[in-house]
């Protein structure tokens, strides 16, 4: 299996070249189902350690359905396939740039949450214009188990979200494991009551907004994987939901560009434009290099062939 290992702002990314499994064809979403229902041993033996590390997202190229994308993709982690990824899309386009598949300019990607365009900037700086994205539900207070009541908004971009706003632990590193502990709460509770999007689908992300210490930094996050890692980026999905509360709140202009951080302090440079739908269209920005490219080998004597289950 071919692979292409990116970072996106310290997140990892498993560009998968070939060696996937067969998805037939059809629309792109349906062939996401098909990875998850029927090839999770596969998804979770690309990622899980041994061969894995924490946090990896792996990026599946499959062909596209529509003739001026570049290519399809699927995301997943080792725990979820995702309808979109934000920092794999930024690892996706310096992956395509480093194999000369891509040249400076506009791309087009399709991914099950949609169609999706790039703009290579340099060979590590990608512009990501992303899916329509909403806030759904504003001001949602849920009990937590072991903390209480908690508010937050429920919005989606790419993926599900709650987010809440201030953070009610500081977002640095050092409270890494308890911010961790507080998210993992906090989406075991949205599941538990029954807090779904439109059509049920559970929340699979918490973010915890705060302030940063730097200057000129709009605000720091801390968000919760499904895989209950944290993303050492600012994520793409979740700064797009972000963006659609700022725009629903009033407190963010059109075209008005914001700088968000990750706990670990990397950035994404973020602006919307109004959806045609009542939502917004997000635009980011952020940085990958890429870190190695080889082949993954799955002797049938190993072990942990499929991976490490704990």
């Amino acid at each position: 299996m071919h692979v292409i290992d990116s970072h996106t702002g310290g997140m990892p990314t498993r560009v998968i070249l070939d060696g996937g499994p067969d998805l037939g064809s059809g629309p792109l979403a349906e062939r996401a189902r098909r990875l998850a229902t029927e090839h999770e041993a596969f998804y979770k033996s690309v990622l899980l350690e041994p061969r894995g590390q924490p946090g990896m997202v792996g990026a599946l190229l499959v062909p596209s359905e529509d003739p001026d994308c570049e290519t399809g993709v699927i995301y997943f982690d080792a725990d979820a396939v995702l309808g979109m990824c934000g920092h794999g899309t930024i690892g996706l386009g310096v992956t395509l740039a480093h194999l000369g598949r891509i040249a400076p300019g506009a791309h087009r990607i399709e991914t099950p949450a949609g169609l999706i365009s790039i703009d290579l900037l340099d060979a590590n700086t990608v512009r990501v214009t992303n899916i329509e994205s909403r806030r759904v539900r504003a001001s949602v207070s849920i009990e937590v188990a072991g903390y209480g009541q908690v508010t937050g908004d429920l919005a989606y971009g790419g993926n599900w979200f709650f987010i809440v706003d201030p953070s009610p632990i500081a977002v640095e590193t050092g409270n890494i494991r308890a911010l961790t502990d507080l998210t993992i709460a906090i989406r075991e509770a949205c599941i538990a009551q029954g807090l779904t999007g439109e059509n049920g689908e559970d929340v699979d992300h918490v973010i915890l907004q705060g302030e940063s210490p730097s200057q000129g930094i709009h605000s720091r996050n801390f968000v919760l994987c499904p895989d209950n890692e944290y993303d050492r980026s600012p994520c793409g999905t979740g700064s797009s939901a972000r963006l659609a509360c700022l725009a629903a709140d009033g407190v963010l202009a059109p075209g008005e560009e914001i700088i968000q951080e990750s706990v670990i302090g990397s950035p994404y440079r973020l602006s919307y434009q109004p959806g045609p739908s009542g939502g917004v269209i997000p635009t980011l920005t952020g940085q990958a290099h890429i870190m190695a490219e080889g082949k993954l080998i799955f002797a049938q004597n190993d072990p942990f062939r499929g991976g490490i289950y704990l």
